[in-house]
């Protein structure tokens, strides 16, 4: 009898023929097979929402491919992801292979899986189930709606503010949040206010403690708000003191301190920001690679289980397997003695899924670090770190807080202190945090009530209110997730679709809406009210939950959607177009009044005059648009650093045009992402530093440098040119991502293995091309015999193949045509 499997992706495809072999064909649909037709009534609301599909083009020769194999084969099993998408996506497959007539007489079954180990799966294929149609359903509603507010919202964005713009169901409210904490920041009026001090010691140990009490009255944050103020209470109290102090009341407690829940996609996000320094896009792109299978010696294994989950809970064997290396390596103290078990707190959690935690704990980050990249190496390290802390036992403190009487007990300090006893789950992993200061361990003298101690200082510290941070990619994705604001697994695109439609701008990893930005949000929140609130998002996340889970219908939560958001923005086509700003000031140029506008770099004061008029400037100086302005001196040449305004958007130039007649002065455009009024000296001269050289390829072992070209930042390696996407910084790029990005521009995927170092430098590694797979080392590419497979390739044998093939003079690749040009020889396609 012969099977055929169709998973999503082509690594997925590659472990698990390994794991069922011969018996089986394991085939990937390479992602979505099909998607909305991209036109204006792919959902007819006025026929049930009936929606029209088309296969995506890209995919289309592995629809191909996967229908050829149906023909062949009596059972078909669809493994794509366990989750709504997956479900959807084995959904559409069946419709397309339905619609062949491909599958009379052939049984059809869905199995779910994870975690990809041969057990795992195994275990899927001997119990596989039908499609669920109330996953599926929830999925094509998510989809409808999404569908219908961009093709119906987006247009009026387009006609009211300017073409290119877009709305979502989830990115809008996303970006509400955002835009709001920028309003609150704005609004903040800072205020000052002080704390008084006082040091005391008791055998050479000092210690401090703060005001809590003046008078019998307790003391508040605002309580002493001058300068004058607090000098007047700390002379007070130096002479009430005498240079004394009582101690009045010693409290002991012993305080502990739970191990974090196991990561779910959201806390896994969160700190893969704080911790590693990734975006969420990076961290969830690297744990599907650890998801998928890594090649570990003659084996190809998942390493975590699947990314995408809201749930808490982990499977009992995990727990126990856990627990056995707890046992087996740590002291007897550190193990509880019954499992902690951890509630889901999202009322929206999908489906029966695991934490997210190491298939086996046992694979040691040690254990692997031969066989993982750098960052794959850091993510599974803090995954691993994680799961096994989460079972461990409490963190134990001494806690100490003493009460301290200066000139009578009217007037208390409080000093407080905690020890760390036993260190328990902190041994091994400790919870990032976003905005707060971590407890720090600080160790109080023993003392006793009634105890008199010299007072060695007392003294008045100034503060001032703070407003509230902006959002990192951290504190975003907890307060899209408290706010029931999408789902876990969408988050990553949330943040970049923001970041593309030049919405929002990431400066120093904190979120800052731009002048379109906000222009959007005052739109949709004045005349979309209802739309961009959280709580309603939040009822239709619900909804879509409900429907998932059988207990709603799909059509009428659409129905009951469509009704109000149609009336709504029929109702609002003639609103005034935003963005236009008439001021109470005349143009120095003609006399007309000026206006703020909305420009394509942002907003701008300009003439209502124009065209006659062409009078503009920046909104944050009086200097027109075209003069340039001074940012300072270059500490090595001596010259003036000048931002300036050209007709491609600005730029920061090293000197004056006329400063050397025979060459023309540094030019570095500014990325769009960087707000030209926020270019200071420091940040010109990392831009006039471009490019920079990022390190040698693995491959070549030729530089790879970044720089900023006319049409933004980009990547150089040998003539091959890759842009540097937003979610990365020209600046902070390293080496593995620039490698990965290079290689998506020669249109090739990551290696299938790599196994290690040539003997003349750099890597070998084994890839997947047109023809089959091959061994490459630099520009030597050596096809594997057809007897012989990447899993079982060596690196001796591959150096036998490589060393084969230098020996015939070939590279394996089609030598660069040459032509003639006026006289010069030049590489076709290369630069003139």
């Amino acid at each position: 009898m012969s099977k055929l499997l169709i998973v999503e992706s082509p690594s997925k495809a590659k472990t698990l023929k390994k794991y069922l072999g011969k018996d089986f064909e394991v085939l990937a649909s390479y992602g979505h097979v099909r998607d909305l037709v991209q036109k204006t009534g792919s959902v007819d609301p006025e026929h049930d929402f009936e929606m029209k599909y088309e296969v995506i083009d890209r995919n289309a020769k592995h629809v191909d491919a996967i229908a050829k194999a149906v023909k062949a084969s009596d059972a078909v099993y669809l493994a794509t992801d366990p989750d709504r998408e997956g479900e959807a996506i084995s959904w559409h497959i069946a419709e397309i292979l339905n619609g062949k007539k491909l599958l009379k007489n052939k049984l059809l079954k869905r199995v779910v899986f994870n975690e990809i180990t041969k057990s795992a799966v195994q275990h899927a294929i001997d119990e596989p189930r039908d499609i669920s149609m109330p996953l599926v359903n929830a999925q094509q509603a998510r989809r409808a709606l999404d569908y219908l507010v961009g093709f119906t919202l987006s247009p009026l964005l387009w006609k009211k503010i300017r073409r290119g713009l877009s709305a979502g169901r989830v990115q809008s409210p996303a970006l509400r949040l955002i835009v709001e904490r920028e309003l609150e920041i704005e609004a903040f009026k800072s205020q000052e206010y002080w704390t008084i001090h006082l040091q005391s010691r008791k055998n050479k140990q000092a210690f401090d403690a703060k005001l809590i009490q003046l008078s019998g009255s307790k003391v508040e944050q605002f309580t002493v708000t001058t300068h004058n103020q607090q000098s007047e209470i700390v002379g007070k109290l130096l002479a009430a003191s005498a240079g004394k102090t009582t101690v009045q009341r010693v409290e002991k407690k012993q305080r502990n301190r739970s191990p974090a829940a196991p990561f779910t996609t959201s806390t896994l996000q969160q700190e893969a920001v704080r911790k590693l320094g990734f975006t969420t896009s990076r961290a969830m792109r690297i744990a599907q690679q650890l998801y998928e299978g890594i090649a570990i010696g003659a084996e190809t294994v998942g390493l975590i289980t699947y990314m995408r989950t809201d749930s808490f809970s982990l499977a009992a064997e995990a727990v126990m397997q856990i627990r056995d290396y707890i046992k087996g390596n740590f002291e007897p103290d550190y193990l509880p003695k019954s499992p902690i078990m951890y509630k889901t707190k999202s009322k929206n959690a999908q489906e029966a899924h695991e934490a997210i935690r190491p298939t086996d704990i046992r694979r040691t980050p040690d254990s692997l670090r031969a066989h993982l990249t750098p960052e794959q190496m850091r993510l599974y390290e803090m995954i691993w770190k994680r799961a096994l802390a989460c079972q461990m036992a409490p963190a134990k403190f001494d806690a100490v807080s003493v009460d301290l009487s200066v000139g009578g007990e009217t007037n208390l300090f409080r000093a407080t202190g905690q020890t760390l006893l036993f260190p328990g789950f902190i041994a091994v992993y400790m919870e990032g945090q976003d905005d707060a200061e971590e407890e720090g361990e600080s160790k109080l003298p023993a003392l006793e009530v009634g105890e008199i101690l010299d007072v060695v200082k007392l003294w008045g510290d100034q503060h001032f209110t703070e407003p509230p941070p902006r959002y990192s990619e951290a504190s975003l994705v907890k307060a899209l997730e408290e706010y029931g604001i999408g789902r876990p697994s969408t988050y990553a695109s949330i943040i970049s679709t923001l970041q593309d439609r030049e919405y929002v701008l990431l400066d120093n990893k904190r979120f800052t809406p731009t002048d379109v930005g906000r222009i959007v949000n005052k739109f949709l929140t004045e005349h979309f009210t209802k739309y961009v609130d959280y709580d309603f998002t939040a009822n239709l996340e619900n909804e879509l939950d409900d429907i998932a889970e059988g207990q709603r219908e799909w059509i009428p939560v659409l129905n009951d959607f469509w009704k109000g958001f149609k009336r709504q923005v029929d109702d609002k086509g003639d609103v005034d177009r935003p963005g236009t700003e008439v001021l109470d000031e005349p143009c120095p140029k003609c006399g007309k009044p000026l206006s703020k506008r909305l420009g394509k770099r942002g907003s701008f004061i300009g003439c209502t005059g124009y065209p006659e008029c062409d009078y503009t400037r920046n909104l944050d100086g009086d200097a027109p648009t075209n003069e340039p302005t001074n940012l300072g001196t270059d500490p090595q040449s001596g010259k003036e650093i000048l931002l300036l305004i050209g007709p491609y958007g600005p730029y920061v130039q090293l000197g004056q045009s006329g400063d050397d007649p025979k060459k023309k002065p540094k030019r570095v455009s500014i990325p769009k992402e960087i707000p030209h009024a926020s270019v200071d000296l420091q940040l010109a001269l990392k831009l006039l530093a471009l490019p920079r050289e990022i390190g040698a390829h693995p491959d070549t072992g030729k530089k790879i440098t970044a720089g900023i070209g006319r049409f933004g930042p980009y990547l150089n390696h040998d003539g091959t040119f890759k842009s540097i996407p937003r979610s990365d910084s020209i600046f902070d790029i390293d080496l593995n991502r620039a490698v990965e990005l290079l290689a998506q521009a020669k249109g090739k995927a990551a290696p299938l293995r790599e196994l290690g170092d040539h003997p003349e430098g750099g890597t070998v590694a084994i890839h997947s091309g047109r023809y089959g797979p091959y061994v490459q080392h630099g520009k030597i590419n050596a096809t594997l015999p057809k007897d012989e497979t990447p899993e079982e390739i060596t690196l001796p044998r591959a150096l036998e193949l490589l060393t084969a093939k230098a020996a015939k003079g070939g590279t394996g690749k089609k030598t660069t045509a040459t032509k003639k040009t006026g006289g010069t020889a030049k590489k076709a396609g290369g630069k003139k």
